[in-house]
């Protein structure tokens, strides 16, 4: 069926007479005619009774007139969503994040562009870096973040922050009394540690690899606060994010405990799949992130 043709025959029906259709259409009275004649005779039915005065729908006509109510209506829908989304009237971005990312960076820029778009819908989903990367190929979210190297072909990588790795002890635990402390502390006292997997764990790991240290973890935790309510107890040491003990540095429960020798930085990374189409919504949220970086 020629959409064109039943644009015309509605605009035709709507109007009650072919002068009146083609003045809605701005076309030619003999435009509409010619291709109203085509429509009818490619349908095989005719549409339309001509009266002295106007026109009046045939049955044919009157059941096809429902339809294209509905399919122009619903036209008419689309292009007015797609006009929400280009206002960020509406939109969604589902994002991943790895833990400390997703605890300690994103709340704030997440309220800021709820702020800015409260029509925008906002989801988060927080696991570890390979899981995160796993469901940005499998379109599950539109845009990762995460900690750690890179491991896709499909998926494009952007440092968009610097973080540092710092070991952790109880305040109150002995290897804050005489700091720097050797190297050798790492291997002389439980070390708590990410699961497998994890962005933090494998940053640790290749830093202690370069220093000809091995250790085995006393305890693999899969969330940054049991790492810190654990180490809190005086039990052993940790390897978190400095971002993620700030607030139990300031209360005296924690203490970074500075090693020789010793520097842990990381990249974090905004993670998408190559090539992808970039929404409004996600354009405004890309342009938030760049100012807050």
């Amino acid at each position: 069926m020629n959409l064109n043709h039943l644009a015309i025959f509605q605009a035709v029906a709507s109007s009650g007479s072919v002068s009146g259709g083609a003045r809605e259409l701005h076309i030619s009275q003999s435009a509409v005619s010619k291709q109203l004649g085509e429509f009818e005779k490619a349908l095989g039915l005719l549409l339309f009774d001509r009266l002295p005065r106007g026109v009046r729908p045939t049955e044919a006509g009157q059941l096809l007139l429902v339809y294209a109510n509905r399919l122009f209506a619903i036209e008419s829908e689309a292009e007015a969503a797609l006009g929400d989304l280009q206002r960020l009237a509406r939109g969604r971005i589902a994002i991943g994040s790895s833990r400390t990312i997703g605890a300690y960076l994103l709340p704030p820029l997440l309220a800021a562009f709820r702020r800015s778009h409260p029509d925008v819908e906002l989801s988060l989903q927080v696991d570890n870096t390979k899981v995160i990367e796993t469901k940005l190929l499998a379109g599950e979210i539109d845009i990762g973040f995460a900690e750690g190297t890179v491991s896709s072909e499909f998926l494009d990588y952007h440092v968009f922050a610097q973080d540092e790795l710092v070991v952790i002890a109880a305040a109150t635990h002995p290897v804050c009394a005489n700091t720097p402390v050797p190297l050798s502390v790492l291997t002389q006292n439980p070390l708590l540690m990410h699961e497998v997997g994890s962005g933090t764990r494998e940053i640790t790991e290749q830093a202690l690899a370069a220093k000809k240290i091995q250790v085995r973890p006393a305890m693999t935790l899969a969330s940054t606060e049991a790492i810190k309510q654990t180490v809190a107890t005086g039990i052993g040491l940790g390897i978190l994010s400095a971002l993620a003990i700030r607030t139990e540095v300031d209360a005296g429960i924690l203490a970074v405990v500075p090693v020789k020798g010793l520097r842990m930085q990381r990249p974090l990374y905004r993670i998408q799949m190559k090539n992808a189409w970039i929404s409004p919504s996600m354009r405004a949220f890309l342009d938030l992130l760049e100012k807050s970086a």
